[in-house]
């Protein structure tokens, strides 16, 4: 400021001083007058070019100010620098946030006080069917629409979360997502969902477990203790006990065999996946494999099946060997139950054209309709329960299979034909199989 108005005197002092040399107070005063507004033109031309400058924000073309005016436009550069930066990490917090908020396995959905969309990712954009763009603006009761939403909205309440059917419903498969509102800001909400489909199905699952489970180990209970029964209140001949003891015997193997399954299975599901360190001849597991289905076939089935080993290359494969049995051997047992005495059940090993290698059995049986074969490794999922039951099986030895296969890297595959028989197969990754040449 002192610069300033020292620059001010000494031009007003010059002016008048040329005045002065005229000759006359007037002429000074005058001068003095003149130099004054030569001043302020030459200051308001720098305040100008400094407020145009602001206008523009621009860092290209900067006046050259010096003086308060120059003093002024540095100090503002600065500040505008400042408050840019604070923009820039502005704009990338929230950049970062809202891609947090996109990346959630939560549906995030903001409302205003018209409870209009105004911003949502996309987990909420495929939980409730709309378009994130598209539908900005919108109010959400035109988008979402389900008596019980509406009543939801209607009633204000929402301490407690609903659920409504999702979009794109299948009969066998519904779609259900839950959905809770929060208010927020100024008379703003936020609308939270989820897909909670899964942990419905396993719910339902788990009801059903305990359900089979319990079915499935009463029935042989209840002839047990039938028989218990009989045998303490009447006197028998030695006959009949036999034949009693017999029958309770085949109840209680029957609920060793459930038991084993269900270890088995509780073993899959908590055991680390196999590596692919371990080396295994599959030549000498379908051996064993057939052995144990010819002494089965021997036990339920007058004439035997025809159980024959198709040849195939010389393979190993990386897992565990108990598992890889138990799986061939669920196979092959369930193609003996399943098909009349004395059909014929084929199995062997192969290699497919991508290096994978598959195991399959070919049965001779009645086949299964198409409508069963996604459900077939479903836990106690039976085609035919009278038909599992008469031939003592327990509903899990698919589910068994399916485990191990998928712990392998592989996948269960059913073809079937009504009428003519079905071919079961598991598939491993070429990363699971080589060829040994010999």
């Amino acid at each position: 400021m002192i610069g300033r108005a020292f620059g001010l005197m000494l031009l007003v002092a010059a002016a008048g001083a040329w005045g002065w040399t005229r000759g006359s107070v007037t002429w000074t005063l005058a001068g003095a007058g003149l130099g004054a507004m030569l001043w302020l033109a030459w200051d308001s031309v720098r305040a100008a070019q400094l407020l145009r400058w602001l206008s523009r924000a621009d860092d290209i073309h900067i006046p050259r100010l010096s003086g308060l005016w120059g003093e002024l436009l540095e100090r503002t550069r600065k500040r505008f620098r400042t408050l840019e930066q604070k923009a820039h990490g502005s704009d990338e917090r929230l950049e970062d946030f809202l891609a947090a908020i996109q990346a959630s396995p939560n549906g995030v959905v903001l409302l205003d006080s018209m409870a209009r969309i105004e911003w949502c990712n996309l987990t909420a954009a495929q939980h409730l069917g709309i378009d994130p763009q598209r539908d900005l603006g919108q109010y959400v009761r035109n988008l979402v629409r389900h008596p019980s939403f509406n009543a939801y909205m209607d009633a204000g309440d929402f301490g407690a979360e609903i659920e409504v059917d999702g979009p794109g419903q299948r009969p066998t498969q519904p779609r259900k997502i839950s959905l809770q509102i929060h208010a927020y800001g100024d008379q703003r909400q936020l609308m939270l969902t989820r897909d909670v489909t899964a942990v419905q199905l396993a719910d339902s699952m788990r009801r059903d477990f305990v359900a089979n489970v319990s079915h499935e180990i009463r029935t042989p209970l209840t002839v047990l203790s039938g028989f218990v029964e009989t045998m303490q209140s009447l006197p028998l001949e030695e006959a009949d006990r036999q034949r009693f003891l017999g029958l309770m015997s085949q109840q209680a193997q029957r609920m060793q065999t459930l038991v084993n399954d269900l270890l088995t299975l509780s073993r899959l599901e908590g055991s680390p996946v196999p590596g692919t360190g371990e080396w295994v001849d599959v030549s000498e597991l379908l051996r064993q494999a057939v052995l144990e289905a010819q002494g089965l076939s021997a036990v339920i089935a007058d004439p035997v099946h025809r159980i024959e080993v198709v040849p195939g290359p010389a393979l190993e494969v990386a897992g565990n060997r108990s598992e890889l049995l138990s799986a061939m051997s669920n196979l092959l047992s369930n193609a003996v139950r399943y098909t009349p005495p004395g059909g014929r059940i084929r199995a062997g090993w192969r290699l497919v054209d991508d290096g994978a290698g598959e195991f399959f059995v070919e049965d001779t049986g009645p086949g299964i309709e198409a409508e069963h074969l996604p459900r077939l490794t479903e836990r106690f999922y039976r085609v035919d329960r009278s038909r599992s039951r008469e031939t003592g099986g327990t509903g899990l030895g698919l589910a068994i299979v399916k485990h191990v296969a998928q712990r392998h890297g592989g996948q269960v595959v059913v073809h079937s034909t009504v009428g003519r028989g079905s071919t079961f197969i598991i598939a491993l990754p070429v990363t699971r199989v080589r060829a040994t040449g010999s």
